[in-house]
């Protein structure tokens, strides 16, 4: 006969655990024939007082009593201690009690007995990240996975094991599988772009590391402030980098790009200006140059060329058609304007703005009823985002008046 460990009492817990348990379902001996009886070991033999002590166990996990099981189990490896799936199995209900210290020892004796259990190796793994023992529990991880490489449950274990153990190269590549089984996992996206943002600050911090004060280094200091929002010190960055590379494409479309983000118009077109001086096919520069002009009073017939030629080398750059559509209508084009317009509002059907630019061309073309459904469109996507807006202010309301 065959004792298979399997018990329903084993997949108690929830989520990603009650998972892992439900799937280590061990055989606990082979068949037990009477030559197969002559060549085991003592150490290992299936006697019918095993056999008894086994369903002992078992009924004692149906009805409840882990430590009664446990008693079971314990005996039944002093009679046999060779008998590796029972340790599997005691090394299951400690687990389940939350008991991870005496899982990993009786999950580790197991082992030596038969390494080639992945089930074992996958809650020893598991046990080990519990405690914290990160560096512990790879090994066992990355057994339990090599036995079966489709493990959810294990491949994600051990991705966070990689996360917390920093080795975050290591982790992408799990990461990266487990993506590519469920494209809806969040958690494994999320800990994806987790890994990435580290990997990518690693390298940053190597690039500063080199040579701090090279034009990338002085770039990447400038970003970092940047994105902090401190753009005095970023504008001092990027002015260090101007003064080493002054000449070298991106150098000054860094420094106008903040001058941009801060509204400072005519300092932004001055250094847009210099950068196209650099690279002249650069086309969001030429175009950001057009909308600071024109965010500066500049007449639209001055800044209308350099938007068509922002155009012409990226014919792709909807924000470059939105800028043109206002140029023309305020240069009393309409019909030039809603030709730009259409062609935004394909690539982004949403934005309130590009609706008003539309509604106010067919005004001034005297198209009554498109005026009017763009109007109404502009509205009912206003309200969205205003409503969007005031629940995220309420929440943020509600959070600071329970933290009182």
């Amino acid at each position: 006969m065959a004792i298979v460990m399997q018990n329903p009492s084993l997949c108690t817990v929830g989520g990603w655990k009650q998972q892992l348990l439900c799937s280590c379902v061990v055989v606990l001996a082979c068949l037990v024939t009477a030559g197969a009886g002559a060549q085991a070991s003592p150490e290992s033999r299936v006697t019918p007082e095993v056999q008894k002590l086994y369903a002992e166990a078992k009924t004692a996990q149906a009805q409840g009593d882990n430590p009664r099981a446990i008693e079971k189990y314990r005996a039944m490896l002093k009679l046999a201690p060779r008998l590796a799936a029972a340790y599997n199995n005691l090394g299951i209900l400690y687990f389940n009690q939350g008991n991870y210290a005496d899982a990993v020892g009786v999950l580790e004796q197991g082992l030596k007995v038969n390494p080639s259990m992945p089930s074992a190796s996958a809650i020893l793994g598991t046990s080990l990240f519990e405690m914290g023992e990160y560096a512990k529990a790879e090994a066992p991880l990355e057994t339990a996975l090599g036995g079966n490489p489709a493990d959810d449950h294990a491949e994600m274990l051990l991705a966070r094991t990689d996360v917390n153990l920093k080795k975050f190269s290591a982790a992408t590549t799990h990461l990266n599988n487990l993506v590519k089984r469920d494209p809806k996992n969040q958690q494994a996206w999320y800990l994806l772009g987790k890994s990435y943002l580290q990997l990518s600050q690693e390298a940053l911090t190597k690039v500063n590391q080199i040579d701090p004060n090279s034009v990338l280094s002085h770039e990447i200091g400038g970003e970092v402030d940047e994105s902090l929002h401190n753009y005095d010190e970023a504008l001092v960055e990027y002015k260090k980098a101007i003064d080493i590379a002054p000449r070298q494409p991106g150098t000054h479309y860094h420094m106008a790009n903040a001058y941009w983000v801060m509204g400072k118009w005519n300092s932004a077109a001055e250094e847009f200006r210099a950068e196209l001086t650099n690279d002249p096919r650069n086309c969001s520069a030429r175009w950001k140059m057009a909308n600071s002009l024109f965010a500066a009073d500049t007449p639209a017939d001055q800044v209308l060329p350099e938007l068509n030629q922002a155009l012409q080398y990226c014919p792709n750059l909807m924000q470059a058609h939105v800028d043109r559509a206002r140029v023309l209508i305020k240069l009393s084009r309409p019909a030039d304007a809603i030709e730009d317009l259409l062609i935004a509002v394909k690539d982004e059907p949403n934005e309130p703005s590009i609706h008003f630019l539309l509604a106010t061309a067919y005004k001034a073309q005297g198209k009554t009823t498109e005026y009017q459904a763009e109007l109404h469109k502009f509205g009912e996507l206003q309200r969205g985002v205003s409503a969007a807006a005031a629940e995220r202010a309420s929440d943020a309301m509600t959070i600071k008046e329970s933290s009182k």
